[in-house]
């Protein structure tokens, strides 16, 4: 069924949306569409940037537990 859609049936749909929701709740809606991308993105940098820190802090102590005890 979705197979035949094509370009005038998505023009179709696309009009319709418009009709029933308006110009100004479409928009809003993008808009916080486009909030929660950038928010996923921020979450993922951050992420990743906690897990390098935390690796680099294990690298940096390489020193043996015998050797931290006596100190």
């Amino acid at each position: 069924m979705l197979n035949n859609i094509g370009l005038p049936g998505i023009l179709l749909i696309a009009i319709v949306v418009l009709v029933l929701f308006g110009r100004g709740k479409i928009s809003s809606l993008m808009g916080e569409v486009g909030k929660g991308i950038t928010s996923f993105k921020k979450g993922i940098s951050e992420g990743s940037k906690e897990l390098e820190d935390d690796s680099n802090e294990e690298a940096l102590d390489v020193t043996p537990a015998a050797e931290k005890d006596k100190a």
